[in-house]
């Protein structure tokens, strides 16, 4: 089974600067006006255009909204170097939701992106997420 990651957004030029600013993603297809595939990451990422104020699928109430919202789905971008992969996201629009924290297995940074999107990036430590596996 494949993987692949797709972030709604209301200006495809806007979140393709983004995206690549921040992560140093490459632009792989363009789809028209409809949408980008951006690769450079372990998955590819399609940035899809939708409006803002339409259902995200038919029968739901609610709509999209590109104010900061939040889902319990989340992107994690994985960083040998916190301080530069921060300093790189803020630039290029990234907003900085609080103190970078460190725990046992390493450093998160809690992030929204120009579209209200959570985001994180980390840094590992020592073993990862297997110093606190069992």
């Amino acid at each position: 089974m494949e993987l692949l990651i797709n972030i709604d957004v209301d200006d495809l030029d806007k979140a393709t600067a983004f995206y690549t600013r921040a992560f140093d993603l490459k632009v792989g297809r363009r789809f028209g006006a409809e949408g980008v595939e951006l690769l450079g990451s372990t998955a590819p990422i399609y940035l899809l255009v939708k409006a803002a104020g339409t259902p995200p699928a038919r029968g739901l109430k609610q709509v999209r909204d590109y104010e900061r919202h939040w889902t319990p789905a989340h992107l994690d971008f994985v960083t040998g170097d916190m301080d530069t992969a921060l300093q790189r996201a803020v630039q290029a629009g990234a907003r900085l939701e609080g103190s970078v924290e460190t725990h046992q297995w390493g450093r998160i940074a809690h992030l929204a992106d120009p579209f209200g999107h959570g985001i994180c990036i980390l840094q590992f430590l020592g073993r990862g997420y297997d110093e606190i596996s069992s």
